[in-house]
């Protein structure tokens, strides 16, 4: 059965009430601190279809050929969640390269690869041609592609066809690679598809005589944005969030910053050292830098202290903000940035609490490690911010006691599943904020000397996280009922606005993400949907707003101008309210610009073939002052102005 959307002219209030009617009286002149921007943070990580498969344009799997290719082509597995109870999702478990030709024809270069351990090789002979296929593309009618590949010849005589084919054999696109030399030459190619294909087949193949060499290839959309996607980049934008978190995660515990430097090409590529799959090492610190660059957006950089050494972060920061003479500096400048970068926000490594953390360690070890590597990142830079890793509980505590010399912020995690009862599943984040925030003021009293610090929270990851992996690696799907408890997190973040200084939602796209991909189209995840919402409308100086609510959870705050009130209401209930609404010394204008996400079902989602089936619909909350609907399972926002 199709789900419609209700569009109902209401206020930003969501409940469920006995009665069909609540009040509440906004007071414009009690003002309560200030919402920090950086609440609407946001977290990438190397991990499932986030960055590879989601925000990166290149459409090849394994393009470095991290698995050897082999004559028996059975790239996929499949693994679950078993902690999170999810459903089996597909990851690559071996080369995703089919051989073209006789059994035996292509093998694998482990003396002199062109990067990683391996480089494939192609043995052709007369009427015998040989090769390698990749058959998982998905082509697209009159759109542009580019794309190059590494090639090199031993006693080679023929040529070396590069073909893009159609699962019926028909072929899209041809080109021929001539003059094939003993060193690697990269040869690119580009096209415009004449029909549409999936699963579509790039194949690079050899007639004649002799050997060639494969050392990498490359496929995109010809119209990606220094190899991001044009299409996510585009909801990033509207996203606007201030900062993103990067490169992790459970991922940087294992991970070399500086394999992801120096030519693209030659990165080798890795086994993901956290989750399934390989890491290629296409996307590094220079094209994160990039990313934040067009978004408008500060960059947020995780560092290795699980298995990584103090010299090597302490490098790190060096290579991103040393001036250009320094000896990072100079490699960086070498790899096309003279400039330092000057990252402010470092996190220090994640979840090193956790036995599941590569380089774990008890906590009396590790804030020796802890502030060892704070001093040594701040003799490089004196100016960066750091966020030490907490755990509300003894780690937070000691943590604030042993390092808070070492640390400007303090991180914490939550995650929510699934409960039946709607109400209480959006307000589980809500209620993990509101503890979080309350022991962290209980050691705030508590702890000698610590108080004047002004140590606040950064919960750098935060989200709902249950149900199957139906995009990638914890590529889970949300409902209507997650919007309602993302927004009712965010009134707890704003009421606690003394406490939290930073939060990231965990994650951007695809991997509990609030934005979904497929090869061809990106769109909303209902919990995009909020976040867009309030980072784009809501003010930023909270006042009081009072009175029976009942269900609801409501939340006022002034615009930076003190020209207009926001009023934000999530009402988690089947039932529809009337809000009568009250201006302390003022008077409510007739009319109310306003903004809604609501539906008749709350377990509605976006899907690839739905894209807009819950979305932001723009209203006008009409006779203010006589009252205002609240409908059923909502998110309203209203722009009042004084």
């Amino acid at each position: 059965m199709k789900r419609r959307l209700l569009l109902l002219g209401t206020l930003l209030v969501s409940v469920v009430f006995v009665s069909a009617q609540v009040s509440v009286t906004v007071d414009p002149r009690s003002e309560k601190g200030t919402i920090s921007p950086y609440i609407y943070g946001q977290f990438i990580e190397h991990l499932g279809r986030c960055i590879y498969g989601g925000l990166w344009a290149e459409m090849l799997e394994d393009r470095k050929f991290y698995y050897p290719v082999a004559d028996q082509y059975a790239p996929w597995g499949t693994a679950s969640d078993a902690q999170w109870k999810a459903g089996e999702f597909k990851h690559l478990a071996a080369s995703p390269w089919r051989v073209i030709g006789n059994p035996g024809s292509v093998s694998m270069d482990r003396k002199a690869p062109y990067t990683g351990a391996h480089t494939p090789v192609a043995t052709v002979s007369a009427n015998q041609p040989a090769g390698i296929g990749q058959p998982m593309l998905t082509i697209e009618k009159g759109r542009q592609y580019q794309g190059y590949v590494a090639l090199r010849g031993e006693n080679f005589k023929g040529k070396i066809t590069g073909r893009v084919v159609s699962p019926d054999g028909k072929t899209l696109f041809e080109t021929d690679f001539n003059f094939i030399t003993e060193k690697y030459v990269t040869y690119t190619f580009s096209f415009t598809a004449k029909s549409s294909a999936e699963p579509a087949e790039l194949q690079i193949t050899g007639n004649g005589n002799g050997r060639f060499w494969i050392g990498t290839v490359s496929l995109m959309p010809a119209d990606n944005l220094k190899g991001w996607r044009r299409d996510v980049v585009a909801l990033l934008k509207e996203l606007n969030a201030p900062v993103y978190r990067w490169p992790g995660g459970n991922f940087v515990s294992g991970y070399n910053w500086r394999d992801g430097i120096g030519p693209r090409d030659l990165r080798p590529p890795r086994k993901n050292p956290a989750w399934t799959g390989i890491e290629p090492n296409d996307v590094g610190i220079h094209e994160y830098m990039e990313l934040m660059e067009m978004i408008g957006a500060e960059p947020f950089i995780a560092v290795n202290t699980g298995l990584g050494t103090v010299q090597e972060v302490a490098e790190e920061v060096q290579y991103c903000n040393g001036p250009a003479d320094s000896p990072q500096g100079v490699l960086r400048a070498q790899n096309g940035h003279p400039e330092p970068y000057r990252v402010k926000w470092w996190a220090v490594v994640n979840e090193m609490y956790g036995n599941w953390q590569l380089g774990h360690m008890p906590l009396s070890e590790y804030i020796k490690k802890h502030n060892r590597v704070a001093e040594t990142m701040r003799a490089v830079d004196p100016t960066i911010c750091l966020i030490g890793v907490g755990s509300t509980g003894e780690w937070s505590r000691t943590m604030l006691k042993e390092c808070s010399d070492y640390m400007e912020l303090l991180s914490e995690h939550i995650y929510s599943k699934d409960l039946p009862d709607v109400t209480a599943h959006t307000r589980q984040l809500a209620g993990q904020i509101r503890r979080k925030a309350a022991e962290h003021r209980k050691y705030m009293q508590e702890i000698p000397g610590v108080a004047p610090k002004n140590i606040r929270i950064a919960m750098d990851e935060w989200n709902y996280w249950y149900g199957d992996y139906r995009y990638g690696e914890l590529g889970v799907r949300y409902h209507l009922k997650d919007a309602l408890g993302v927004a009712t997190g965010l009134h707890e973040f704003f009421r606690n606005n003394d406490v939290y200084f930073m939060a990231n939602y965990a994650q951007t796209v695809n991997v509990i993400g609030c934005i979904k991909t497929t090869p061809t189209t990106a769109f909303w995840d209902a919990t995009g949907l909020p976040l867009k919402l309030y980072r784009k409308e809501f003010g930023t100086i909270p006042v009081s707003a009072t009175g029976e609510t009942g269900n609801l959870d409501l939340f006022a705050a002034k615009t930076a101008d003190g020209k207009a009130v926001t009023l934000a209401v999530v009402n988690p209930t089947g039932t529809a309210v009337t809000l009568k609404l009250q201006l302390k010394n003022g008077k409510l204008p007739r009319k109310a610009a306003g903004w809604i996400i609501a539906g008749d079902d709350p377990e509605m989602y976006n899907s690839e073939k739905d894209q807009e089936n819950l979305t932001i619909r723009k209203q006008t909350a009409q006779k203010l002052p006589e009252g205002i609907t609240i409908p059923a399972w909502s998110i309203s926002v209203y722009k009042i102005t004084l």
